[in-house]
């Protein structure tokens, strides 16, 4: 759903009004939500796992510089 805002000639006020998204366009938009909530899931679940990566490479990188 989306908003929109009409103001009148000359008028102050503002008038807002709900539109309802088509159809096709609705599904769309519910399946990029849910894509992006899996996504955002994996990456939760997956970032322990790459932050023990990330902190062996650089163990790994410093030893190499002091092993140098």
């Amino acid at each position: 759903m989306g908003l929109t805002c009409e103001v009148g000639a000359g008028s102050l006020s503002f008038v807002w009004t709900l539109q309802r998204l088509d159809p096709e366009r609705r599904r769309r938009r519910i399946q990029l939500l849910s894509e992006l909530a899996d996504a955002k899931s994996v990456r939760v679940r997956l970032a322990p796992r790459r932050a023990r990566g990330d902190q062996l490479r650089d163990l790994i990188a410093l030893r190499r510089r002091l092993a140098g």
